[in-house]
């Protein structure tokens, strides 16, 4: 597979909807660097220990020439591939990036039987992924799916907590089920909103970028509203 030249942008705005590169945002201890893929406009994060090159791709969700391309253009060496869940449209380019980069594979306890490339660590809650000298805590959301798995990552005195498909701007995630709505909202107002403040950043699985301090105002209006 010949990945195509992926353009990073260190003009960190996480605004990458029309897919024509990836934006970059630098910090002291890391970067964290975020792509949109294939027709649902998936993001693809990749974390990377400034200290080590060590790195963690969250969500290989399609596009894997593209993926591979960031890879790249993104200097350092691939330490894991984690799937936040096991909805379809998160996994397409699982098989080919991980076969591609020989990197072992995460996900969920719960969803990783649903995942059709076996994962090589299974994440429980309160599990830390380790990439170099960067430490990211698991957090277990039931709702949107039975395993869902967000990532918290407190580095320079800041917090980034990874969402998957559990929160974005504007809301929780899809629920289909009785119950799941208020189950998932629970989790995330105890699990995200009760601990960790308003200044900490929220990465989607699809779309902008958020803060807990931008959505925790709507809370009980989501509650009232019911989705």
């Amino acid at each position: 597979m010949t990945a195509p030249q992926v353009t990073i942008s260190d003009d960190y705005t996480g605004d990458v909807g029309d897919q024509s590169g990836a934006h970059r945002l630098t910090l002291p201890s890391a970067t964290i660097t975020k792509m949109s893929v294939g027709p649902m406009d998936n993001n693809v994060y990749l974390v990377t220990c400034s200290r080590t090159g060590e790195q963690l791709v969250i969500d290989a969700a399609n596009d894997a020439d593209r993926i591979l391309g960031l890879l790249e253009a993104s200097p350092g060496h691939l330490s894991a591939i984690l799937t936040t869940h096991q909805h379809f449209d998160h996994w397409q380019a699982l098989a080919a990036v991980a076969t591609a980069t020989r990197a072992p594979t995460a996900a969920g306890r719960i969803d990783a039987p649903e995942i059709p490339v076996a994962a090589d660590r299974l994440v429980d809650d309160g599990d830390v992924v380790e990439v170099g000298e960067l430490r990211l805590h698991a957090i277990h959301l039931v709702g949107h799916t039975p395993g869902s798995i967000a990532l918290a990552l407190e580095v320079d005195g800041a917090t980034h907590l990874f969402t998957g498909d559990c929160l974005f701007p504007g809301g929780v995630g899809k629920t289909w089920e009785a119950g799941d709505f208020e189950r998932l909202l629970d989790d995330v107002s105890t699990k995200l909103f009760d601990r960790y403040g308003d200044e900490t950043k929220v990465h989607p699985g699809h779309g902008l970028d958020t803060t807990l301090g931008a959505e925790r105002p709507h809370l009980g209006e989501w509650r009232e509203r019911g989705w």
